[in-house]
């Protein structure tokens, strides 16, 4: 992020007079630096669409209000800010990387068709009555697990402190639990 020098002078004086209070240069300040903020953003992660692109320049803007004080008056400003937007850029890549690999792309148009035969499930639902006697059917630790975690849907935490297991313990008895489910029942694993 590069500026002309008499204008990163403008900005700093922007950025002394709000660390000395002035609300008015502080919200000039933002207002100026912004639209350049979202520019290289969009420049360098435009891949990742709108959306991310306005979530970085968000996370800059509040880096930028977080550190203000940490501006040392007598240094340039535009490149304590270009610090700054570029370690939220190395955040946001390393989120992006971590999200993309798992995440797929939800277009709602693919979710139904026009023709009712299509919206049909292949799969019929399964049979309650037998899955009910296959949990009830299982050890009281197995049973509980699966109660708890799965029918009612707790978290490990809360599960293990309602039953007075660890939460080692709950997720051994529940792995058991959906494997002789899985045999009891005849399904496969999905």
């Amino acid at each position: 992020m590069t500026a002309s020098p008499p204008h990163s002078d403008a900005l700093g004086e922007l950025m002394r007079a709000a660390q000395r209070g002035d609300g008015a240069a502080y919200l000039e300040l933002l207002r100026t630096i912004t639209p350049q903020i979202r520019r290289v953003i969009q420049r360098q992660r435009g891949f990742a669409g709108s959306a991310a692109a306005e979530d970085l320049v968000q996370d800059v803007l509040l880096s930028l209000h977080a550190v203000r004080a940490t501006y040392d008056p007598s240094r340039p400003f535009a490149p304590w800010l270009a610090a700054i937007v570029r370690h939220r850029l190395v955040d946001g890549a390393r989120r992006y990387a971590r999200t993309s690999g798992r995440e797929m792309p939800f277009d709602e148009d693919d979710v139904t068709f026009f023709e009712l035969a299509t919206n049909v499930s292949a799969e019929e639902p399964g049979d309650t009555q037998a899955l009910r006697a296959a949990v009830r059917a299982l050890p009281d630790g197995q049973r509980q697990a699966i109660e708890l975690l799965k029918l009612e849907e707790l978290s490990l935490k809360d599960a293990a402190a309602i039953s007075g297991t660890s939460v080692g313990a709950l997720k051994v008895a529940t792995h058991r639990a959906l494997a002789t489910l899985r045999r009891t029942l005849g399904t496969k694993r999905s």
